[in-house]
């Protein structure tokens, strides 16, 4: 990044940032309990002239600054939460409790959103009401749904909301936008095939559980080659299966784990459809009995057409094409962000992390944030803000 981009009341703010981001980062807190991280951000909100919201969605924190007469709301989200990962960068500034890691850049994502406010609240550079929300739990346990559940529009309106998350593999700082869906969804099946144990030598006398699993992961297989159209993405994993203990003990019952994603909402309801169906037949077949408990997690994320368009000009204004990712592709991860698209306009962005050698994934041991986006990334949101709050 051409850092006469960057500005000045920005980059003056990097060094702070970066120092905050890495103290995040070295005191990870999981899901529903970043509190250290609420009190950090909340703090911080305060001194700077912000009007805090704790308690949304258990640990979330939500400032809101007002500035002329202008109608307009917009809705900033970052997240805190980090994985349960041990991680193993050797870093100076490395994770201090053990199994427990900012695997995932939400440390940089609430260091980008905390410039951009600081910045800001010092520049009063908008009209109207600017919303930044620091929400918990991101990484499969819903904290969005859960601020939502707590009121988080009635009690903070937003004509837009958006969001960005870093991706390794894309080039440091370049900013990515696709219209329309944009990220899976992610469902869990958890699948319990009962039987009627025995002894291995004589299997006939028993149902085995083990053997309708083995067919029913076969079958599995069919309902994305054969059930859904070529051009539509769709993923069933089979992650995980366990049954029995002993080689000679043909086990009562087996577990499946299935992890099941779709990009199109009604691809999601036929895959819950077929895969129901499917499991509850193949254990017909032998005899057996299966039960299905399917768990619908993270719906797909759908970019707002407009909200997107005028993200992306955002970034088209400032930084021209060169400093867009080009051919921007849907992703298969997932993110529960979607639940606030789901009921309010807006865009979900990605920002390059580094596309170098030795780079890492995100949900790695050896990742960090790459710091050098810090900066652009808070730039961006200024600039976003002060274009739609006008």
């Amino acid at each position: 990044m051409n850092t006469m981009t960057i500005p000045a009341g920005i980059a003056g703010l990097e060094e702070e940032m970066i120092e905050l981001r890495r103290r995040i980062h070295a005191h990870p807190e999981l899901a529903y309990e970043e509190f250290a991280t609420g009190d950090l951000v909340a703090e911080k909100l305060t001194e700077w002239g912000y009007t805090v919201h704790r308690g949304l969605g258990r640990t979330g924190v939500v400032g809101q600054l007002k500035v002329g007469n202008g109608n307009r709301r917009l809705g900033l989200r970052a997240d805190m939460d980090a994985l349960p990962i041990h991680e193993k960068t050797g870093l100076p500034y490395a994770s201090k409790l053990a199994g427990k890691m900012h695997a995932c850049g939400h440390d940089g994502h609430t260091a980008i959103l905390l410039a951009a406010a600081k910045h800001l609240a010092q520049t009063k550079s908008f009209d109207g009401t600017l919303n930044v929300i620091f929400q918990p739990a991101e990484e499969g346990q819903a904290g969005a749904r859960k601020m939502l559940e707590d009121g988080l529009f009635e009690t903070f309106p937003c004509d837009a909301v958006f969001a960005l998350h870093n991706m390794p593999g894309f080039p440091t700082g370049k900013l990515g936008f696709m219209p329309g869906s944009f990220m899976a969804s992610s469902d869990t099946v958890i699948v319990t095939v009962t039987g009627r144990g025995g002894h291995g030598a004589v299997p006939h006398k028993a149902i085995d559980p083990v053997v309708v699993c083995a067919q029913i992961v076969l079958a599995l297989q069919t309902i994305v080659s054969r059930g859904v159209a070529p051009l539509d993405m769709a993923i069933v994993t089979v992650g995980a299966i366990h049954a029995g203990d002993a080689p000679n003990v043909i086990p009562e019952s087996a577990e499946m784990r299935l992890s099941v994603r779709a990009l199109r909402p009604e691809v999601r309801d036929f895959l819950q459809q077929r895969i129901t169906e499917v499991v509850h037949a193949q254990a017909a077949v032998y005899g057996a009995r299966a039960e299905v408990d399917y768990q619908r997690r993270y719906p797909v994320l759908v970019n707002d057409v407009a909200m997107t368009g005028f993200a992306k000009q955002v970034a088209v204004d400032w930084l021209g094409e060169d400093g867009l990712i080009p051919d921007m592709q849907p992703l298969t991860g997932s993110e529960d962000f979607a639940f606030l698209l789901e009921r309010c306009a807006g865009s979900y962005l990605i920002i390059g992390n580094g596309d170098g050698e030795g780079g890492c994934m995100v949900h790695n041991p050896g990742y960090d944030f790459n710091d050098d986006i810090l900066a652009t990334g808070a730039a961006y949101w200024v600039r976003l803000a002060e274009a739609f709050l006008v």
